[in-house]
């Protein structure tokens, strides 16, 4: 076995302990000590973040109201759009019907046949009498009327009207008007 015992020796001698200069204590830190910044200068910072912050949610507010304001006034207009596009399909239908195409044609001269002739394209040939037109109004009182033409004006009515407002400002020619390179029209 071993004997774990410290061994220490027991000497009669006793030593001289040496007596040290006093020295004072001093706090001594672990870093090199540098400047530091004044704390007024991170306050300043955050302070001028926030007001860069709430500058720039107004000026994107205000850019989103202007928006706003825009697409308002577009879909207004797109309404008033709407409105006429409705109106003057209203008024092409109203002058595109037969009704109006028959008051129409009769204002400008022309007359219904009422012995109506009609030609087979597989073998050519022509089905009924051909006779010339009479100039009868029996066309024109199988059409059922059209309440909505009650107040619009016959195209010849319309030319009168452009004929009489025109007579006192420029001469009305009867000759056509031939663009520059077109041979003028015949009558035979």
């Amino acid at each position: 076995m071993s004997d774990n015992l410290a061994r220490v020796s027991f000497e009669a001698e006793p030593t001289q302990v040496e007596t040290s200069v006093y020295r004072p204590f001093r706090i001594v830190s672990s870093a090199p000590s540098r400047r530091t910044r004044p704390r007024i200068f991170y306050a300043l910072t955050a302070v001028a973040g926030m007001a860069a912050i709430i500058v720039a949610q107004l000026l994107l507010s205000v850019g989103i109201s202007q928006g706003a304001y825009e697409i308002a006034g577009l879909q207004s207009s797109q309404s008033t759009l709407a409105r006429t596009a409705a109106s003057v399909t209203e008024d092409l239908a109203k002058v595109s019907s037969p009704q109006s195409l028959a008051a129409n044609a009769e204002g400008l001269g022309l007359v219904t046949n009422s012995n109506p002739v009609y030609l087979r394209l597989s073998d050519g040939a022509v089905l009924g009498a051909p006779a010339s037109a009479s100039g009868s109004q029996a066309g024109a009182a199988s059409l059922v009327p059209n309440a909505l033409l009650a107040g619009s004006p016959v195209l010849s009515q319309l030319s009168s009207d452009a004929a009489a407002k025109s007579a006192g400002t420029v001469a009305i020619t009867s000759a056509p008007v031939v663009p520059a390179g077109l041979a003028a029209p015949t009558t035979r």
